[in-house]
């Protein structure tokens, strides 16, 4: 039976001139505000992404090293630009794959995130072929101990984030927030960091209540306390994207200069050889 892989992504704009195409998908059809546009826009001018995306080729080199390591095909699909989900169910289906796994690159679940994934690679397959998926891995052992020895041995406060999403959730049952609090939990008693906390990050002008606090606010409690250094271990992202080139090495670095504080974070998994060896074990388990 040939297995196939499709590795998901939320996506990026490849070049400046993608930015409102791309923003337009991410509203779905709802009524863009010109001056969120124009905020977005500057974001990626100010991190020099004027034709050629970094931030994609990492999501490539990630797929390119888990092909080798499983040795099996595996095929790109973003949910909000190309390739597409539909796109890299189409080339597994093509090479005549019989099952597919897919992963999300993203740890934990809700249902406001990782099952519109899932939803759009089952409607992509059609039940063309047996669909394995990977609802949630936020405690697979190799994620843990790469971030613990991310932050092993520091003598900073360590906060955890992930992005935000409406606080809703919370009274739909959604595991996301718990998920996040194990992870964190179990990345620190494995690094033997006493001192940390968690806090959202990226939340999105909807409107509505998000999750808190957002990491601003929480650096603003930090000092207060009497907190003069902060490592940042973002455990809900493993790539370096917006979110955390923006909202942590800009915003939340602005912040802490603010406030006089100290303020770093931790290299991202990307494609380090030991983040493509467990992405590897999940889809092996996965199959």
């Amino acid at each position: 039976m040939p297995d196939a892989v499709v590795l998901m992504a939320y996506g990026s704009p490849e070049r400046l001139a993608d930015v409102p195409a791309y923003y337009a998908d991410i509203r779905g059809g709802r009524p863009v505000a010109p001056e969120h546009l124009e905020d977005l826009v500057a974001r990626y001018r100010r991190l020099g992404i004027e034709e050629s995306s970094p931030l994609n080729a990492i999501t490539e080199e990630m797929r390119a090293a888990l092909e080798r390591e499983l040795a099996l095909p595996v095929f790109t699909g973003m949910k909000h630009w190309t390739p597409r989900i539909a796109d890299a169910a189409e080339s597994a289906l093509a090479g005549g794959a019989d099952r597919v796994a897919g992963l999300v690159l993203a740890p934990h679940y809700s249902a406001l995130s990782i099952k519109g994934y899932r939803d759009q690679l089952e409607q992509a397959l059609d039940g063309r072929a047996e669909l394995e998926f990977v609802d949630s891995w936020h405690d697979e052992p190799g994620f843990v101990d790469l971030l613990a020895d991310r932050i092993r041995g520091t003598d900073a406060h360590v906060v955890f984030t992930a992005h935000s999403l409406p606080a809703r959730i919370l009274d739909m049952g959604d595991p996301y927030k718990d998920q996040l609090l194990e992870t964190s939990r179990a990345v620190a008693d494995a690094a033997g960091v006493d001192a940390w906390s968690f806090s959202f990050q990226s939340e999105s002008p909807t409107g509505e209540p998000w999750l808190g606090p957002d990491i601003l606010d929480h650096l603003d409690a930090l000092h207060a306390e009497g907190v003069d250094h902060v490592l940042v271990c973002p455990v809900g992202f493993v790539s370096d994207h917006l979110e955390i080139r923006w909202d942590l090495d800009v915003e939340a670095q602005e912040k802490a200069a603010d406030l006089g504080l100290r303020l770093e974070r931790i290299e991202m998994p990307n494609a380090d050889p030991a983040f493509v060896r467990t992405l590897a074990t999940i889809v092996k388990r996965a199959l």
